[in-house]
This record gives C-alpha cells, structure tokens and sequence, in this order.
C-alpha cells in the first residue's frame, strides 16, 4: 500500500512545536527571574511570600487550563486548543511587561500555566489523532525535544538578558504561533466524529499526501468505522469510570502518571542547587544547573529516534530500572554522610555521586518514562473519552506534584536525603515492574488496534469490508449514509 508523503505531517508538527518552545522558556522564567527579583535588578515590588504565592498558583492554572480543554476539545476540536492557548500566554506576557506590584506577576503566573496546561492536555492526543503509526511516537517526541529547547534556552541566555527583554521575548512567541498554528488541519478522528466526512477526506488528503485516492479512500473508512465503533459510548466522567472497557487504559495512564511523579524527577529539579549545597561538590549552582539543562536537551534528541525503534515497553521498562539504579547511588552518598558519617576527606572523594547519578537517572528517564508519559496515555484511550480522560490525568498531575513539593522537605527534615532518594528509587523499581507485567506494546499499531487489544472482545474490529458491512445509517445520520455508499462503490470498483 502507498505510503504517501509526510511532508505536511511534519509542517504541522514543526507548528505546534513553536507552541512547546513557549512553554519551556516560561517554564525557566521563575528559574531566571527569582534571583533578578531577589537581587532588586526589577521595578517589581515582591517579597518571598508574594514569590512562593506566585510558584503556588502554577499547578492552580495548570489544572483550570487542564479542565477547560476537556469541554472545549470535545465541543470545538483540538486545532482550536491549541489555537486559542495563545491567549493566556499574550494575556500574562502584557501584564508582566507593565508589572510593579506582586500581585499582577500573581496573575502572570496563573495565566501561563493556564495556557500550559491547554497545550500540554490536548498536544499528545492531537498527534495521536493525525499521524500514521509509524511516525506517531516520533512526533509527540519531537514536541518534547523542543519543550527542552525552550526551557535550556531560557535559563542559558536569561542571565544574560535584562528582566525586560525576556518578557519582551515571552510577548512575541505566543503571537507567532498563534498565527502559525491558525493553519494547522483538524484531526481527521473528531470530524469523524462529528460526521463531517468531506472535512475530514479533506485533512486526511493534507496530512498523508496519498496520490491514489483509493488508498485514501480506504484509510478513510477504517477510520469512520473505528470512530463510530468508539463512538457507540458516551464522552462523559461517568463513562471513563464506569465502563470496563476502559478499566486496563484506565489502570495503565494512572500507573504510569503515579510512578512518573513519585520518582521525583520534577521536585529533583526544582531542589537541585540546593540539593547539591548538601554535597561537598565545589561547583557553582549556575553552572550545575546549566550542565543539567544541556544535558537534558541533548538527550532529548535521542528518545525521538528510539521510541519509534526499539517501542514503547523496553524503554519504559528498563528507563525506570536504571533510574532507580541511579537514585539508590544518590541516595548510598547521603547514607554515608547522614547516617555513617565517614570522613570529611572521603566524602569529597565520592563528592561527583550525587551530581552524576542525578544526571544519569535524567538522562535515563528523559530516554524512556518521561518522554513516553504522554504518548502512551493518548494512544490507550479511545476518541470518546480521550478528552476528558487527557484532563483528569493533567489535573492528577497537578495534584501528585503539590503533595510530593510539600511532603520533600519534610522528608527531608525529618530521614535526610538518604529517604528521600531511597522512596524515589523505590517507586522506580515498581515502575519497572508495573510497565513489564501491565503496559502493553503500541509501537506500530493503529489505534483501532490498540482498541482491539485492551477491550478483546468488547472492541469490535473487522476488516474494512466487514466494518462497512456494520455501519447501519440512523435518522439523524442521512448525509453521511450517502457518503458511505458512495465510498464503498468505489472500494468495490
């Protein structure tokens, strides 16, 4: 069969990718920003509890931005998400620019991670609903990739530039993808689903490239009769909870969500300068900090090839074990310093540990869970409760994270670094055994397919003959009974 041409495909996705750049630089903003605030280089007027206020709001817009992109993905689609996310961004980048008092960075802050949260819920579904198999990894990586690019090039160059110009550069890049982003197509999957078929021929023509419009053709109608097949349920809470159809896809997204979060890798990241303090490495936080950003771009790099070659099971698998070889290291250094308390000259030997095996299980991580986090979870759930189950997902995100900020330093303050990298680890080793034994493979599977393998019998699929044998048009569905004859005249031709 044609493979047709994906020059569009990765168009579109060169678009959206502008969209991850955004996120990342105002990902490192507070990274940059907090020292500029603290050292009086602003006009802003802040003070440590206004500054911890502001931190505390992310995962508060983060989950109404998360909760808003449910409704308005299902109600208007996915392209008008990831189009209309701009508008929190330009709304916080005009208040920051104009900012002198704590408040309004407050609402910067809010506003931001409002938009986040849209483009972060709705991005991973979008390529699962417009790419091919082969690539469909790929590309939900290469977002990833320039997530990272963002966020390095933000607290690489942010010390270089004034508190101004960064906002300034914060202002631009919403506006620029948004009009970039203004023509990217709709997903074939939710005009489907809305039984727009001529709309939907048309974005499948755009995003495959096929000459023959047979091949199209056909790839059309496997994907109405799986829309349809998917479509037989209801797209409500109640109907992700209930059906047990969903209880596997269900089990694998949060798993997976859970032992993401509970390794640490995010408050590992926020406390790094200040978990190095408690080395006795003698190395500036600047450069730490800028080490490990690089570091995680680089690698970066390299997951988008693997996760396409080697599938999404092995990573997952043997990323979460070697992570969890790494913290246990971590967490051997701060045993001998907290609890064995050996020799000053010894620990500055052993000193490079915590440094290295932070970066290895990044590294790690960034290769495997951490970048396959937010495919897999868009590949297991079908087109009728993806949006809302994408949403609830992004909320318990913004949950475990702040249970897992406030519960760190009380850890810490009570075990030492020692606990805290030996619970990481710990729930590692179970995600390594819980990606073995419960995720499946979806690595060169379509979606119907996937479908197919988690419900069994539940999901009924067919050759595409057979599933135009099924479609039995209703009252309401006239229009689109006539396409389907008409198409399967000329599948017979």
């Amino acid at each position: 069969m044609e493979s047709g041409n994906r020059r569009n495909l990765y168009l579109v996705t060169l678009s959206v990718s502008i969209a991850m750049v955004t996120l990342g630089v105002s990902s490192g903003w507070p990274t940059v920003v907090l020292p500029k605030y603290k050292n009086n280089e602003t006009s802003v007027h802040i003070d440590k509890d206004s500054t911890a206020t502001m931190l505390s709001l992310i995962p508060v817009g983060f989950a109404a931005g998360s909760l808003s992109t449910g409704y308005i993905a299902d109600k208007f689609g996915r392209r008008t998400i990831i189009v209309a996310s701009a508008l929190p961004f330009i709304i916080g980048s005009i208040v920051i620019t104009f900012a002198i008092e704590a408040w309004q960075v407050c609402i910067t802050s809010f506003s931001w991670s409002c938009g986040t949260g849209m483009v972060s819920t709705v991005v991973n579904y979008y390529f699962s609903e417009i790419a091919d198999k082969n690539v469909r990894g790929t590309l939900s990586l290469i977002t990833g990739f320039m997530f990272k690019f963002g966020n390095l090039v933000a607290m690489t160059s942010g010390p270089f530039l004034s508190y101004e110009e960064l906002n300034y550069i914060l202002l631009a890049l919403p506006v620029i993808y948004g009009l970039i982003c203004w023509w990217i197509p709709e997903t074939p999957y939710f005009l489907l689903r809305n039984h727009n078929v001529e709309q939907a021929r048309k974005s499948l023509r755009i995003l495959r490239g096929y000459k023959d419009e047979k091949v199209l053709e056909a790839e059309l109608l496997a994907l109405q009769a799986n829309v349809k097949n998917e479509m037989k349920h209801s797209s409500s809470l109640k109907e992700l909870f209930v059906g047990v159809q969903y209880r596997k896809a269900l089990i694998i997204a949060t798993g997976l969500k859970v032992t993401q979060f509970l390794t640490g890798s995010v408050v590992i990241r926020q406390y790094l300068g200040w978990i190095m303090d408690e080395t006795k490495l003698d190395m500036k936080q600047s450069l730490v900090i800028i080490i490990y950003a690089a570091i995680t771009f680089a690698v970066s790099m390299m997951s988008s090839v693997l996760v396409d070659r080697v599938g999404r099971r092995p990573l997952l698998v043997f990323s979460y074990f070697g992570t969890g070889v790494s913290l246990a290291a971590v967490g051997f250094y701060f045993f001998l310093q907290e609890v064995a308390r050996i020799s000053t000259d010894t620990l500055t030997t052993l000193s490079f540990i915590p440094l290295a095996g932070i970066i290895l299980s990044n590294v790690i991580s960034t290769l495997g869970y951490n970048s396959l986090i937010y495919i897999i979870p868009a590949e297991v759930f079908p087109i009728n409760v993806k949006a809302i189950a994408m949403t609830c997902l992004g909320i318990l995100g913004c949950v475990l994270g702040f249970l897992i900020a406030q519960a760190y330093q009380r850890i810490k303050d009570y075990c030492g670094l020692t606990a805290v990298f030996w619970i990481f680890a710990g729930f590692a080793f179970f995600g390594s055994g819980f990606s073995y034994f419960i995720v499946p493979e979806t690595k060169g599977k379509d979606l119907g397919e996937i479908q197919a393998e988690l419900q069994g019998a539940r999901y009924e699929a067919a050759a595409v003959g057979d599933r135009l044998g099924n479609v039995v048009p209703n009252d309401n569905e006239n229009k689109e009974a006539n396409e389907l004859e008409e198409l399967n005249k000329k599948e017979s031709v």
